[in-house]
């Protein structure tokens, strides 16, 4: 998927949310426990009930990894289910030397080799450049560069001072030198929405992947008016707050009814700041 057809997406459905398929099968609903595959069947009423209002899904790869072989069949039959025109991210945070990362990239990006085809990928940069151009080699596929997350340990690193700037600024800096705006995108987490407006001073142009709305706490008015951009250039997830707002028979419409809410606030978002 290109920027572009991202962005009509965006204007289509008046919407720019990503739907987190944490999918904890701890968590699933009793009644589903017994299908041959209960996270498949768990996506798949998630993501009908919900794909009239998002633009995007993520699974998180731990949570399919954790189940062994089953697992990555799930993912597998869970992309399968995701409408067309919503953009696929696998959120596995990979990052190794060059040759392991072209192997991690093959693991997402080439059907033909896993069974997977997601749009894109999300990256960790501290191995640098040769660790992430393997995932560029990819023709109309993402990299979505870890840049400033939103858990306490990102003062470990990210926002350690050097050379009279933040480490997370000059990650975006210099990884702009190696992709364009069509082709990487950045994680910025909701609640550094303090953070968005100069982040915005860096990238004015990039899409941002803002994790953190939701059951995280994040407000979703501070990153719309933060971190917003003429192209609208944001996905902003919610996982949790979506996937288990019933535990019950009725979870794939209180799924809806969350992601619903989501968009009409979206909705007023973007009228906001003139998308009609």
């Amino acid at each position: 998927m290109t920027a572009q057809e991202l962005y009509q997406a965006i204007v289509t459905k008046k919407s720019y949310l990503c739907v987190g398929l944490d999918t904890d099968i701890r968590r699933i609903p009793a009644h589903l426990q017994h299908e041959p595959d209960p996270v498949a069947a768990f996506n798949r009423q998630i993501i009908e009930a919900t794909a009239e209002y998002a633009v995007a899904y993520k699974p998180n790869i731990a949570f399919y990894e954790a189940q062994g072989p089953r697992g990555w069949e799930s993912l597998q039959r869970t992309l399968e289910y995701i409408p067309k025109d919503c953009f696929t991210i696998a959120d596995a945070k990979r990052g190794d030397i060059g040759n392991t990362s072209g192997l991690y990239a093959r693991t997402f990006f080439d059907p033909a080799s896993s069974g997977l085809d997601f749009d894109a990928v999300t990256v960790a940069p501290y191995m640098g450049r040769d660790s992430v151009e393997p995932f560029l080699e990819f023709e109309n596929k993402w990299v979505i560069l870890l840049a400033l997350t939103s858990n306490a340990g990102s003062a470990d690193f990210q926002q350690l001072p050097v050379e009279g700037e933040k480490l997370y600024e000059k990650v975006i800096k210099r990884s702009q030198t190696w992709a364009g705006a069509d082709r990487m995108m950045y994680v910025v987490g909701a609640t550094r929405a303090d953070e968005l407006a100069h982040i915005r001073t860096l990238i004015p142009d990039h899409f941002l992947l803002v994790p953190g709305v939701g059951a995280q706490g994040g407000s979703l008015a501070d990153v719309s008016r933060y971190g917003m951009n003429s192209q609208c250039g944001l996905l902003v997830n919610a996982s949790r707050s979506i996937l288990y707002a019933s535990s019950g028979t009725d979870f794939a419409q209180k799924a809806a009814d969350e992601a619903r809410a989501l968009q009409q606030e979206m909705k007023t978002q973007l009228e906001l700041r003139g998308e009609k």
